[in-house]
């Protein structure tokens, strides 16, 4: 087989630096959205991938978004590397050179993107790097040795790729308008409700609190839909006597509610970290179902702007809230703003982000995951975590969260001799109900419906010794003993740790 010559070489150099520049030009001109070129080369590597493939990377949890945009990555530049190698082979002189990049580069674009604005930036990016690389300078060396031509072009189109990506870069910089919200303090009565919930957290290191420090998120597009409460609304279609359209500001005006609600991803491993609790401000799925007259049909799918939908029965949406506040502030970005679905009891990804079309429906579909062969729509397993281990001496102390769903947590169960006897632990007190929002004083009703709680147990052991923990739901159900994996419906089994005092 022929070795590649240096001037191939060069070229293949060339077309890879042009690529970049193109991904930069893109970056650039749509900014960190949807219509970002790398977001719908992703979207396409991972709807095409076989069914088999999706699910494995579903199963990478945290893992699973780096090795998507690092996949499409390469897919992306060995593409636009062939379509600028092409207009080197074909395309005579240095202007026509770059003019055929710009279409080339720009097609792609916009076919893989569809923005017009994306194709632009990238097909004038990736053109001047081109031009770059073809262009003949004067470098004005005093000397006789002269730099390489290969090299030369290959340090031009270098340094027009560099360009773009520190324009992009300083793009990037720039503060979203909604960004700073972040940074606020929660209104009052989120205050009063966080204030309490902090109040009954048990001091657990390497746990979080009962409101959780962080929110894990999850999702099947790697950058996040950008929508603006201004040019975003909701609408009920399908099985409604008319289609109704709702904007933000509209379902503000319904009888809103606060809600404590803990999310679980069902890829979160038996002792793993991919479960939260927030506080969520919202209007009842059931108030905005009535309001546009939806029957009480067989089931309900739910489609949000990165293109993710899933389905459920009615009845599992009478409970739920659909979320446009969260923590006293407004739903951020990467949570699905300016509305998320919270459905009581299910797993975390089948609460759909980024809110734009509830259908009615007669009869049920798969959802996006249960056509990659997980559960879907089914409801959380009962699990005890332990997060928390302290050895001082002989005294050893164990905690963590415990949840259930909509059964809550009645008990969480330890041994500290591998399973042969068991000791209740001491649990937090419940979280509160949930408060209307037009309340001038919060009175919570009750107890949250949909929360976790934490444990802790302090014991005396003088030898190394397993730790085991189990929780009791609100019904008096033991979580199962039986060990099985996140794929396909959530993992199960009791938590296992050995401790050496």
């Amino acid at each position: 087989m022929n070795r590649p010559s240096s001037a191939q070489l060069v070229e293949a150099g060339v077309g890879v630096l042009a690529g970049v520049a193109a991904v930069a030009g893109s970056l650039l001109a749509a900014g960190d959205s949807p219509a970002f070129v790398g977001a719908g080369a992703a979207a396409l590597v991972r709807d095409a991938a076989p069914a088999f493939v999706a699910v494995n990377v579903r199963s990478l949890g945290e893992l699973a978004q780096p090795l998507l945009v690092a996949t499409t990555g390469v897919l992306l530049l060995g593409a636009y590397a062939a379509l600028t190698g092409l207009a080197g082979r074909y395309v005579e002189g240095t202007r026509n050179r770059a003019l055929a990049t710009l279409g080339l580069v720009g097609g792609l674009t916009l076919v893989l993107s569809g923005s017009l604005l994306g194709a632009l930036g990238a097909g004038i990016a990736g053109a001047l790097a081109v031009a770059a690389a073809n262009a003949t300078l004067d470098l004005g060396r005093p000397t006789g040795r002269e730099t390489p031509p290969g090299r030369r072009r290959l340090l031009q189109a270098g340094g027009a790729a560099v360009a773009a990506l520190a324009a992009s870069a300083i793009r990037l910089r720039e503060p979203a308008s909604t960004e700073g919200t972040a940074r606020e303090p929660p209104d009052p009565g989120a205050a009063e409700l966080l204030s309490a919930a902090d109040e009954r957290s048990l001091s657990l290191p390497d746990a979080d609190p009962l409101v959780s420090d962080g929110f894990y998120t999850v999702d099947i597009a790697s950058v996040d839909p950008k929508l603006g409460p201004g040019d975003w609304d909701l609408t009920v279609t399908g099985e409604v006597p008319e289609e109704r359209t709702f904007t933000l500001s509209e379902l503000q005006e319904f009888d809103a509610e606060r809600r404590f609600v803990t999310l679980r991803c069902v890829s979160d491993p038996l002792n793993g970290t991919k479960i939260d609790t927030a506080l969520w401000d919202g209007v009842p799925v059931s108030t905005v179902l009535d309001e546009a007259g939806a029957p009480e049909s067989c089931c309900v799918t739910l489609h949000g702007a990165d293109d993710y939908f899933v389905s459920f029965p009615r009845e599992a949406l009478d409970g739920g809230l659909l979320a446009w506040g969260m923590n006293g502030r407004p739903l951020p970005r990467g949570h699905g703003a300016p509305l998320r679905t919270l459905v009581p009891g299910h797993w975390g990804e089948t609460n759909a982000k980024w809110l734009t079309d509830i259908e009615i429906r007669t009869e049920p579909e798969d959802g996006y995951w249960e056509q990659r062969g997980w559960e879907g729509t089914g409801e959380v397993k009962t699990v005890a975590k332990l997060h928390s281990t302290t050895v001082e001496g002989s005294t050893v102390r164990v905690g963590g969260h415990a949840y259930a769903g909509t059964d809550g947590i009645s008990a969480v169960e330890v041994s500290t001799d591998g399973g042969d006897s068991w000791t209740e632990a001491t649990l937090s007190e419940p979280l509160p109900g949930a408060v209307p929002l037009d309340a001038e004083e919060p009175e919570p009703d009750g107890e949250a419906a949909d929360a976790w709680r934490m444990w802790e147990h302090e014991y005396e052991a003088s030898s190394d010794h397993e730790v085991v923990v189990r929780a009791i739901d609100g019904n008096g159900d033991r979580q199962s003993e039986a060990q099985a994996g996140t794929r396909p419906s959530g993992a199960t089994g009791w938590v296992r740790k050995s401790i050496e005092p």
